[in-house]
């Protein structure tokens, strides 16, 4: 039957959790799906949910078999694919320079890692998540072994150093590349011959719609709740928000904001809401489970992400199914998501004055807030519903001879 190997660099992750989605629910319409992850998750085991602890348990590690698994690998590949280990060694080596050609070489090992526990499992095509490092490794598995290779693309991190992630070489050596926005389709049709244009595939991410419901108690009573989820980094523009929100502050607005997630910029941003004075109103909740955060979801009024640059979330569409009215910003892929004003409310990125007036309105509003709570959820079911469209990726993986004949073609 069809089946096939995903390589993630961190499986399962805190902020990755449409990965797990995605290949339950692959493995929900008959495919069978493999994963190795190249580190070990990035949360202890009763930290996570059931099904991360269960799939935690059988994913493949690399990291966690150490050197000896490396020599192991190696040893392997010398006698099952010499040749392709030549090949895949002389790739990894023009591929660095300085030191960096000691990290491609380890990234020729992992590769015959990946290889080896592929083969075991008789799994013939290799798919990989987001064009990092991995990405490369999935690469040199293909020079190796000569398995079928594809990725998915979601933006924006991976522009941001075409020439250092090698984007543009790991497009031409996949067999096809998965695109999560027609924003991400484009920025690589910019960047590729338009001979590989044929291989780049729309293919939305997708939320459960029975999972993620608006929530049937009315809440607690008290001011609007504003609800912001993301790792706490400059690209989803917290700062900005807390800036906004101090101006509504000032206009005499009544609100409370919650601000979920943890990351790099979480000391500066609990600074910044102090010396704005809005201890009283902000709450830092760090990171959250699945479970954790669908409470938060159910008690707020409406969910703001003003990035600065995104893919298109998946958060924003929980949120948008969870039935809250969404204030975002039209970078990359969002617009796919949401129109203005029909779907949520989009205010321009990087400008404190845009976003305060939409939050204003948002808050003040409740008609509109109701308005696009429903048209929101009902782009969601349209066109991001987790089922169809992972069918429709199963169909495009179908379609692959490597998956399809469950052998290299």
């Amino acid at each position: 039957g069809a089946a096939l190997a995903y390589l993630v660099s961190r499986y399962p992750a805190v902020s990755h959790t449409f990965i797990l989605r995605e290949v339950l629910a692959l493995r929900a319409l008959g495919l069978r799906v493999e994963v190795a992850s190249i580190n070990p998750p990035d949360r202890e085991p009763q930290a996570m949910a059931s099904d991360e602890r269960d799939e935690a348990l059988r994913t493949y590690t690399l990291k966690q078999h150490g050197v000896l698994g490396g020599l192991a690998a190696l040893a392997w590949a010398l006698q099952r694919h010499p040749r392709g280990l030549l090949a895949a060694c002389c790739e990894a080596l023009c591929s660095g320079q300085g030191l960096g050609r000691l990290r491609a070489l380890a990234y020729a090992v992992e590769a015959a890692m990946v290889a080896r526990w592929m083969e075991r499992h008789d799994l013939h095509h290799l798919h990989v998540h987001f064009g990092n490092a991995a990405a490369m490794v999935g690469v040199l598995v293909k020079t190796l072994s000569g398995a079928g290779f594809s990725l998915t693309i979601h933006g924006p991190d991976e522009f941001d150093d075409v020439h250092g992630q090698r984007l543009v070489t790991k497009v031409a050596a996949a067999d096809a590349v998965v695109c999560i926005s027609q924003s991400v389709r484009s920025q690589l049709m910019r960047l590729s011959s338009p001979r590989h244009w044929g291989k780049l595939r729309l293919c939305h991410l997708g939320v459960d719609p029975e999972r993620y419901q608006p929530a049937t108690s009315r809440r607690r009573p008290g001011p609007p709740r504003l609800l912001c989820i993301g790792r706490l980094t400059p690209a989803k523009g917290q700062l900005l928000l807390l800036r906004a929100c101090a101006e509504l502050q000032r206009q005499g607005l009544d609100f409370e904001l919650i601000i979920v997630g943890d990351g790099p910029d979480r000391q500066g941003l609990q600074h910044s809401a102090r010396h704005l004075q809005l201890q009283q109103r902000v709450r830092f909740t760090g990171a959250l489970n699945q479970v954790q955060v669908r409470a938060e979801l159910d008690d707020a009024d409406a969910f703001v992400l003003p990035s600065l640059a995104e893919g298109i979330p998946v958060v924003l569409m929980e949120a948008m199914a969870c039935g809250l009215p969404c204030l975002s910003s039209p970078v990359n892929g969002i617009p796919e998501l949401i129109e203005h004003e029909r779907d949520g409310l989009l205010a321009t990125p990087g400008d404190t004055h845009a976003l305060t007036a939409q939050l204003a309105r948002l808050i003040s509003d409740a008609a509109l807030r109701s308005k696009l709570a429903e048209q929101g959820r009902a782009k969601v079911l349209k066109q991001f519903d987790l089922q169809r469209n992972t069918a429709q990726l199963a169909k495009f993986f179908g379609s692959l001879p490597a998956v399809s004949e469950g052998r290299a073609a």
